[in-house]
């Protein structure tokens, strides 16, 4: 009875990865787009925080746009703030890119990103609204090819998949290898189950017109996983959320394992909140250390180990490689299955998390408060 059951849960997983495969593969057929009359002009929105790995070339990447209609907008805190020099020198050397840096001062609510994020809508002049963090880098073609999708007039909103790019520290690799598999492996899938009824960071594409029917982005002021729900309550007041075809970069930086843990604890946790029952089902999501222990508890189903580990293999070259052109590692691949299982396991426990220096609660709904 124990190996039947075991197996049954082997076969669930087997069942996802040629999910994940084919959702990929959807993907990847999707049409591409063209331009369409006078391109739209977009307003580009960086909120900044401090000194990312790569932070100048991160920016660098937006003033070289080969596109004739944008704008960049940068928000920090303070005058303090150790971003500001880098985005003055650019600003001073492509003078010719139109660019405002916006000093917030701090903000009225715990979410500090959604208040500059707010502040910059204010201030943008076009239609078009690109969300951009400041550890994303882009190709000059990224204003062209977002631009192009919104030819489609239905179209409300987008959120881009992103390559994530490791820094030098082993944590940094593997929490890139679990980006460039697992999650997008979830994201794909979960657009061919049910549709695009939520929005990825690091970066969104959104009319402006949509952003102020949602009543603007202090909308989502009191939600951590904010970029999740912007699409969601987007979906919900019927406006079209599509993934885009375009794959922006996502540079993480080089954290101590520490701050790794801390930071995958808290979107562990979050997810949790989001989205619950999808929570639950990503138990099949982690098919080779479930497939190790059902191989351990009943030693008839080591064969069928072997076939869960080529379906990952499979499902983790077709995302990662076929989709985001993103190198797998493949001799970390195993350990970053055994230790996401983990943060997965983590993540039913606790409902505080430590944030920007801050100690928070979340709530059931998914929004968060200040602890005590």
């Amino acid at each position: 009875m124990l190996t039947i059951a075991a197996l049954a849960v082997l076969v669930g997983c087997w069942i996802y990865c040629i999910l994940a495969i084919a959702a990929a593969l959807r993907h990847a057929r999707m049409p591409g787009y063209r331009e369409c009359g006078t391109p739209a002009a977009i307003s580009i929105l960086k909120p900044l925080s401090g000194l990312d790995e790569g932070l100048e070339d991160n920016l660098r990447s937006f003033f070289e746009q080969d596109y004739p209609a944008f704008e960049l907008l940068f928000a920090v805190r303070q005058e303090e703030d150790p971003a500001v020099s880098i985005v003055r020198h650019l600003m001073s050397e492509y003078a010719s890119v139109p660019s405002k840096l916006l000093l917030t001062g701090e903000p009225p609510y715990p979410h500090a990103k959604v208040y500059s994020l707010q502040c910059m809508l204010d201030e943008s002049r076009h239609g078009l609204i690109a969300m951009c963090d400041s550890d994303v880098r882009v190709e000059p073609d990224f204003c062209r090819s977002l631009a192009a999708e919104f030819c489609d007039q239905n179209l409300g909103l987008v959120t881009c998949p992103y390559r994530a790019v490791p820094g030098r520290a082993i944590w940094s690799r593997l929490e890139a290898v679990g980006m460039n598999t697992d999650f997008h492996a979830g994201l794909f899938t979960a657009v061919m189950m049910e549709g695009t009824k939520f929005a990825v960071g690091p970066t969104i594409v959104a009319r402006k017109s949509v952003l102020l029917a949602l009543g603007g982005l202090e909308r989502v002021k009191d939600y951590l996983a904010e970029d999740y729900m912007l699409g969601r309550i987007a979906a919900e007041l019927g406006f079209v959320v599509r993934i885009s075809q375009y794959v922006v970069e996502h540079r993480i930086g080089s954290e101590s394992m520490v701050k790794n843990f801390s930071h995958r604890l808290r979107w562990a946790r979050s997810t949790r909140r989001s989205r619950p029952w999808g929570y639950v089902g990503q138990f099949f999501t982690h098919c080779l250390p479930i497939g190790v222990m059902a191989a351990l508890v009943c030693h008839e189903l080591w064969a069928a180990l072997i076939v869960t580990v080529a379906l990952r293999a499979a499902s983790a070259w077709t995302v990662s490689t076929g989709i985001l052109r993103a190198r797998i590692p493949w001799l970390l691949l195993p350990l970053q299955d055994m230790l996401g299982f983990g943060f997965w396991i983590a993540g039913f426990f606790g409902n505080s998390i430590h944030w920007r220096g801050q100690r928070y609660i979340l709530n059931r709904d998914g929004t968060v408060q200040l602890a005590n």
